[in-house]
């Protein structure tokens, strides 16, 4: 059974890749991982905000909504709170890349070119095979308009692919006007993947010391349909490959994502529940299945069930809106289903 892929140019064993997560901090987490399976690595991210204290400096974008809410930026954690430093981070990214055989992708979380651009490269120098630029921003300036959020994502990508020869990947939210036109743009300035979808965790209120909290909460296989249905429409439509990394849970989840389109699949709420050798026992069950289902290779069913190869193209569109919506019916009995 070929369960092997190609993902920005980099050739994996299998489509199953451990997404960013704490994991990734320790060194024998990673081998564990590669011995479990898991066909790349992506290292846990060096935030923006980081790179900035370590620089004293705090770039613009950073600053929208800070003049109204004297308390903003003290949402930041302090320097000290975050686990490694910039330096400490490149460290691991080498240490990591000597240890394994699989690839590794660094991770760098911001909204801005900004110290990117210097980290990019230094990520690059420490050994790592590709680079991913999550771009975990939620404008709330009322005067700011679409046309300058969706620019601030592709002068980023512009940016950082200048510095840098290693494949690029973007990992986004889906809160976009038009996700076609924006994934396209994001191809045109250089991306090589795109990675759907980011997560925006949302804050919580305590009630009782009427503060705002934060409220980590794992994902499960029901979120895999919108990062599903997106990669079905976009595959074959725009020239970069495709990863899921939200809601991918099972065997069934990891084959789902490939018949839309994507290249590979991320993993990490499962493993964070069930332990690093989850990945074994997936790629085991897919095995099964493809032999059962007579699959000789996980290309034969990439793309297989994307918008342009099934019969009813608009499902993924307005029409399984509709459909969805008619199909309620009552529970004979009164129940409520």
């Amino acid at each position: 059974m070929d369960l092997s892929t190609i993902y920005m140019g980099l050739d994996l064993k299998n489509p199953i890749v451990h997404s960013a997560s704490p994991l990734s901090e320790k060194i024998d987490n990673i081998r564990r991982l590669e011995d479990a399976g898991a066909s790349a690595v992506v290292m846990y991210s060096l935030f923006e905000e980081q790179i900035n204290d370590e620089g004293h400096l705090l770039d613009h974008y950073l600053s929208y909504g800070s003049d109204s809410f004297a308390e903003a930026l003290s949402y930041f954690p302090e320097m000290e709170h975050y686990h490694v430093g910039p330096e400490g981070y490149l460290g691991n990214v080498s240490r990591a890349k000597d240890a394994v055989d699989i690839p590794i992708i660094g991770s760098l979380n911001g909204v801005s070119s900004g110290g990117w651009i210097d980290y990019a490269e230094k990520i690059e120098q420490a050994g790592a095979d590709a680079l991913e630029l999550n771009i975990y921003y939620i404008p709330t300036d009322p005067s700011m308009i679409a046309a300058d959020v969706e620019r601030l994502y592709v002068d980023v990508v512009q940016e950082v692919k200048k510095s840098i020869s290693i494949p690029v990947a973007v990992k986004l939210g889906p809160f976009f006007s038009n996700l076609a036109n924006m994934s396209q743009r994001l191809a045109k300035a250089g991306a090589d993947a795109l990675v759907l979808f980011n997560r925006f965790y949302q804050p919580d209120f305590d009630l009782e010391q009427l503060e705002v909290v934060p409220n980590l909460v794992l994902s499960n296989s029901y979120d895999l349909r919108l990062p599903l249905r997106w990669v079905a429409i976009l595959h074959g439509r725009v020239s970069v490959d495709l990863a899921i990394t939200r809601g991918v849970h099972t065997r069934e989840d990891v084959l789902k994502g490939l018949m839309a389109g994507a290249k590979v699949t991320m993993m990490t709420s499962e493993i964070l529940k069930k332990g690093i050798g989850r990945v074994s026992q997936i790629l085991k069950e897919m095995t099964e299945w493809m032999e059962t289902h007579e699959y000789e290779s996980v290309a034969q069913m990439q793309g297989s069930m994307s918008q342009m190869h099934v019969a009813e193209p608009t499902a993924f569109e307005r029409a399984n809106y509709m459909k969805v919506l008619q199909s309620w019916r009552p529970d004979p009995t009164g129940r409520m289903p």
